[in-house]
């Protein structure tokens, strides 16, 4: 049964507490409370501003699947939110989708105090997200490919180009990492994810693949020494810290370097030429 009442309140909540920054939108000068109008929800959900007021009465209708899914992206509610939702309006829960291709507001937060460092926001398919200037600088827009090649895992195996930036002698180590992180994510979303998808399409598309995949590797340390090769920069030798969000799977990648060192100048460059 759905708690009209409940969900009336929740509504009020999280439109008061979402800010016009927080959505793309200008504060302007009349806006004499925070929080965001009525009408600007009902733009971001992409329904009319009489229905959203009625839900808010509580007086509507009882909203569908589908509006409630509009809703929370228009709220930029959580997941968890997003469950209490659907919750509150007595439909049953979501899936979550495991994709992740929408960078979760925490995550954004803490990418954008990291202006001045190469950092990136992954999914679990090594579909990079989000990247700072400094991550560009020194690996390229990696949000710009489109189909399968967004996944870092199928361009390593796939488009000879995509190892440049690595020197030739780590690339043996570097395969067995990457089949190792795919290898992780397959084992705890199953063959029938978007993740056994892009496995099998890497099975029959590369033989490296497919020869360390029957050794099924498994990932060591997270936080792995790698080394690129930056034409302006030179041979960095950098620290990949990864911070992991287990809701959405998705990963903040972080590259460092030994301070003082050679490596270390040269992510001080990439920071100016990002």
């Amino acid at each position: 049964m759905a708690d009209r009442a409940g969900l009336a309140a929740f509504l009020r909540t999280r439109r008061v507490s979402l800010q016009p920054e927080d959505v793309g939108l200008p504060r302007g000068r009349r806006r004499r409370t925070g929080g965001l109008r009525r009408e600007e929800v009902a733009a971001l959900c992409d329904m009319s501003a009489d229905y959203y007021a009625r839900l808010e009465q509580p007086r509507g209708p009882h909203p569908s699947e589908q509006m409630l899914a509009a809703i929370a992206r228009g709220l930029r509610l959580s997941p968890q939110e997003r469950d209490h939702l659907f919750h509150l309006a007595g439909h049953a829960l979501p899936p979550r989708a495991r994709r992740g291709d929408q960078v979760d507001p925490g995550m954004s937060r803490i990418l954008d105090r990291l202006a001045d460092t190469p950092a990136q926001v992954m999914n679990q398919l090594g579909e990079t997200l989000r990247q700072t200037r400094p991550a560009v600088a020194l690996l390229g827009d990696e949000t710009a490919y489109t189909g399968l090649a967004r996944s870092v895992h199928y361009r390593w195996f796939t488009d000879p180009a995509s190892r440049l930036r690595h020197p030739a002698s780590d690339h043996e180590v570097q395969s067995r990492l990457m089949v190792a992180d795919l290898n992780g994510t397959h084992s705890r979303d199953g063959g029938d994810s978007c993740v056994g998808e892009l496995v099998d399409t890497l099975r029959g598309e590369s033989p490296e693949f497919a020869e360390l995949w029957h050794e099924r590797p498994v990932l060591g340390p997270s936080c792995v020494s790698k080394r690129f090769r930056h034409p302006r920069a030179g041979l960095l030798e950098l620290h990949c810290q990864t911070l992991v969000d287990p809701d959405t799977s998705q990963r903040l990648l972080v590259y460092t370097a030994v301070p003082g060192t050679e490596s270390d100048t040269g992510l001080k460059l990439l920071s100016v030429l990002g």
